[in-house]
């Protein structure tokens, strides 16, 4: 996977009905393809990690359209490059 054209996805919040379907269609609409997923449910608050393809994206629009998103669902959704988060995590 190269990274540059990848982006790590976090998405954290209350669960409710939908939010899977709501961030994939983001994605989709934005031309980002999930990679991998992984998401949990622990005591009512929901937590998802993706991994995603944006060589086709334009990264600024696709940050924009979460945001806009995450406020209408009450969530906090962040979207890094992958080779940002890699740094920021580096040991």
């Amino acid at each position: 996977m190269e990274k540059k054209n990848t982006a790590v996805v976090t998405v954290v919040g209350n669960d409710t009905i939908g939010i899977i379907a709501r961030v994939s269609a983001v994605l989709a609409h934005h031309e980002a393809n999930i990679q991998d997923i992984s998401q949990t449910v622990l005591s009512g608050m929901f937590n998802m990690i993706m991994i995603v393809d944006i060589s086709l994206s334009r990264f600024g629009e696709l940050k924009d359209a979460l945001d806009v998103l995450a406020g209408e669902l009450g969530l906090q959704i962040r979207i890094q490059r992958s080779e940002i988060f890699d740094a920021m995590h580096r040991i």
